[in-house]
């Protein structure tokens, strides 16, 4: 194992900012893995510190395979995750939101820039991180509906489910599209939560990226295969709004199996206590996002359900 710095900027009243990197093996640019870029990103940085730790094992057993380099950079946004803020300390630009980068722009763009160089040549591409809302995911891996995405090799990570993201505007300047653009097959990987630790699912990530890599030809890991994943546009999801704010108490969990018709989450007010709302499930389906605060606005989607299939 090799650990470098991939990207530093001078600091001027504190350490300097440094983007870490650790290697694996030498040879083809086979495979990275990326953390977290947001500060609130917890779990995404768990999941590669776990990543770290197997791949140093199995490198000194002798399980990488010659001539294939595995990197992975554990958090590209020390500074945020210091203080606990989603995103950039200063100006609250988003580092995924500044793909492919540019070397003479804002610190973010400078940031994604110094990345992008050293990563935009792996043959593939995966990134933990998190959904713009808060709440808790069924454990999956995420493409773009690009053109470019190759569904059958996100097959091989055996996770539950691959979703399809339709392309919309703002996705162009996020790592994941640029990758693609640059030839590289690259996949989102998202477990249960973000703002705090789950052993369970960032155990099912890493033995999805270890089984995908084994198929691959990168490691020899021999556990097991996962689920035969379910493919799923992300526009084929039926949402569940509320249509009052006020304190959310749900009452399913994710994952679980619903009914059409059945009790998923009840709206109470604030200061009464009383059940003002009464949100149930639409379609007969299978809980795949649920909302992750204890309050909520109206007209929020606090439920993603995955129809189920006759």
């Amino acid at each position: 194992m090799k650990k470098n710095t991939i990207y530093e900027i001078q600091g001027l009243y504190r350490d300097n900012f440094r983007v870490t990197g650790y290697e694996f093996g030498e040879g083809e640019e086979a495979v990275c893995i990326v953390g977290s870029m947001r500060g609130n990103e917890v779990q995404q940085l768990y999941c590669c510190s776990r990543l770290v730790k197997k791949l140093k094992g199995m490198e000194e057993e002798g399980k990488l395979t010659p001539g294939k380099k595995i990197l992975v950079i554990p958090c590209v946004n020390p500074y945020s995750v210091n203080i606990q803020k989603r995103f950039w300390t200063v100006d609250n630009t988003d580092i995924n939101r500044m793909f492919p980068g540019y070397d003479l722009g804002e610190t973010t763009q400078r940031i994604a820039d110094g990345v992008f160089r050293v990563i935009s040549a792996y043959r593939f591409g995966i990134q933990f991180t998190s959904f713009y809302m808060p709440g808790e995911f069924m454990p999956h891996v995420r493409m773009m509906d690009s053109g470019l995405e190759d569904t059958e090799l996100a097959k091989q990570f055996g996770m539950p489910y691959v979703v399809l993201r339709k392309v919309r505007p703002y996705d162009t300047t996020t790592l994941n599209y640029n990758w693609q653009i640059w030839e590289t097959q690259a996949f989102s990987m998202y477990t249960n939560t973000t703002t705090r630790i789950d052993r369970k699912s960032a155990k099912e990530a890493e033995r999805g990226i270890l089984t995908f890599l084994h198929k691959q030809g990168i490691a020899q890991y021999h556990g097991h295969d996962g689920y035969l994943s379910q493919i799923v546009k992300d526009v084929d999801m039926v949402s569940v709004r509320t249509g009052k704010a006020g304190l959310f108490e749900p009452a399913v969990s994710v994952g679980e199996e619903v009914g059409r018709g059945r009790i998923l989450a009840r709206i109470i007010d604030t200061y009464e206590g009383e059940v003002i709302e009464e949100l149930t499930a639409p379609v007969d389906g299978i809980v795949f996002f649920m909302h992750g605060e204890p309050l909520t606005y109206a007209d929020t989607a606090v439920f993603k359900l995955v129809v189920r299939e006759e």
